[in-house]
């Protein structure tokens, strides 16, 4: 920033008067002119700075303004953003539990299809036990889709998976024999 004067001695006088001023009420840093970026003072202050010297201020007349203040509140954002967090992490761990017994369940009577499909002489009435596992499997998966854990698209997939390795296992063996589908003429 340069200062334009008049005369050279009046603007050694202004230069090191502002050498003084501090902004940030810190007596002790008295930096040069050159490191303030904006300088931002009183009516009062610019008044006894500027009136010695060719270079004088006077007050601006300015009508009264009536000015609404907003402040933003932050210490709410903060305790809304922490209670989210706090809900969320509730959240996951809950959803978690949920979709770890879905898998598990579902592990199980995979675990129990393969097993009857390997067995060369499997019955039909070994299957009763596997089909009351499916149902504790369907009746997780409705679960965790009312809830909301698992999209019901998802829930849906999952039960179907179960039910096609199931016939899967039964056409295998020979218990169940699809019909042909009927040609429409």
């Amino acid at each position: 920033m340069a200062l334009n004067c008049l005369s050279s001695s009046s603007c050694l006088t202004i230069q090191s008067k502002f050498k003084t001023l501090s902004l940030n009420n810190n007596s002790s840093s008295h930096s040069s002119f050159a490191t303030f970026k904006s300088l931002c003072f009183s009516n009062n202050l610019s008044n006894n700075v500027l009136s010695t010297g060719p270079l004088t201020m006077s007050p601006i007349q300015r009508p009264m303004r009536h000015s609404v203040v907003c402040e933003a509140a932050t210490k709410k954002k903060a305790d809304s953003a922490a209670k989210r967090a706090r809900q969320a992490e509730k959240r996951r761990i809950y959803n978690k539990s949920r979709k770890s017994e879905v898998k598990t369940r579902m592990k199980k009577v995979l675990e129990a299809l393969d097993g009857l499909r390997k067995k060369p002489d499997a019955q039909p009435e070994e299957v009763l036990p596997v089909e009351k596992l499916i149902a504790e499997a369907y009746s997780v998966i409705d679960k965790a889709v009312k809830v909301g854990t698992l999209h019901r698209n998802t829930g849906a997939r999952r039960k179907s998976r179960l039910a096609r390795r199931k016939k899967a296992v039964e056409i295998h063996h020979g218990w169940y024999t699809p019909t042909p589908a009927e040609t429409v003429q």
